[in-house]
């Protein structure tokens, strides 16, 4: 099935054969004046190996959908007069930071490229065999036999794309995580003012004085149930993985003053269920579309509302913000320097990374 541009793969399962390794060779000198001589055969070629290789310039997993099969080039047979076989050619297959390799038919991880140098051999080719000149001995000396290859590994596996952020943007459709991150960053994500949901994560980065930068991702909405599967579940999930810290993007409803608070309860129960481990991370909270209160007086409601049901969160680490006319950002961009970079000159940073 070919995919159109505005498809994000972030799964993907394939099939890789690295290359088999070449036979030895059985081969005796023949030259003339020279009736006895010796075993010459050589050795066979590597087949090359089937590798994932880190391309930074890549965010899908599109580039390997295009085909189930990939081989890696097998090794050449050896040949007389002790020529060893041409290795095969391994076969590089690029891919996006943060690719997880798991093995289809077991169920086990194959290697994280996270944790590599950027390259991740998935199928290891087969060795050349020895050519009948490499068994000569004084005992030996004419051996009439030679090694086959080896064969290259085989697997099933299941290529799968965890987004690699320093920030996460969490909320429910709709709460105004896209608009957010265009105002924090540089990204363009599709905006709308009806509910749906990001079908995959907007990667937008802030640049600092150091020539580092802070990356933000726009995680897809979650929504209640997706730890058990619902809606598009553990496909949102997995992107909060490879997070440092996460915002909370929160909606204002005049209409019902506790409902960030229950919204956050509930966003936090579902990261819950998918893996605890995530709640322990840095944390701000981000209650969006401030814009809608009448007055200072009802944004103060909003918030107090909040800290009754999360109590727990220090003062310091709750903003009102309105996303779509880019109030209270300031101080919530220098908390998250503060926090993820630690960088205590905020004003330069911000006013260096919003020029």
């Amino acid at each position: 099935m070919r995919s159109t541009p505005a498809d994000f793969i972030d799964r993907v399962r394939i099939r890789v054969e690295a290359g088999n390794g070449g036979d030895g060779c059985v081969s005796f000198h023949r030259e003339k004046y020279v009736p006895r001589g010796g075993p010459d055969g050589g050795g066979g070629g590597n087949g090359g190996s089937v590798i994932l290789k880190v391309n930074p310039g890549r965010n899908t997993l599109e580039a390997l959908h295009s085909q189930p099969v990939y081989r890696a080039e097998p090794g050449q047979n050896g040949g007389s007069n002790g020529c060893t076989g041409r290795s095969g050619e391994d076969l590089i297959l690029e891919v996006p930071p943060g690719t997880v390799v798991y093995d289809d038919e077991e169920g086990i991880q194959v290697g994280d490229i996270e944790k590599t140098d950027g390259t991740l051999v998935v199928a290891q080719g087969g060795k050349g065999g020895r050519g009948n000149a490499s068994f000569a001995s004084s005992s030996n000396q004419t051996p009439r036999h030679a090694e086959p290859g080896t064969p290259g590994e085989c697997r099933k596996l299941l290529v799968e794309l965890k987004t690699v952020a320093d920030v996460g943007l969490v909320g429910l459709p709709n709460a105004g995580k896209s608009t957010l991150i265009s105002k924090l960053t540089a990204a363009k994500p599709r905006i709308a003012n009806y509910p749906f949901t990001t079908l995959h994560p907007i990667l937008g980065t802030i640049k600092l004085l150091d020539g580092s930068s802070l990356v933000i991702a726009d995680i897809p909405g979650i929504i209640e149930g997706a730890s058990d599967g619902l809606g598009l579940g553990f496909d949102f999930l997995r992107h909060i993985e490879r997070t440092r810290m996460l915002v909370y993007v929160l909606e204002v409803d005049i209409g019902d003053l506790s409902a960030p608070g229950r919204t956050f309860a509930a966003l936090r129960e579902e990261i819950r269920a998918y893996d605890a481990e995530i709640l322990e991370r840095p944390y701000l909270v981000a209650i969006n579309k401030s814009d809608l209160c009448d007055d200072d007086e009802e944004r103060e409601m909003v918030l107090e509302d909040f800290r009754s049901h999360a109590d727990f969160v220090p003062p310091e680490d709750i903003f009102m913000v309105s996303a779509l006319e880019a109030e209270g950002l300031k101080p919530l961009s220098r908390r998250l320097l503060q926090l993820c970079c630690g960088v205590e000159d905020w004003q330069m940073e911000l006013d260096a990374a919003q020029d």
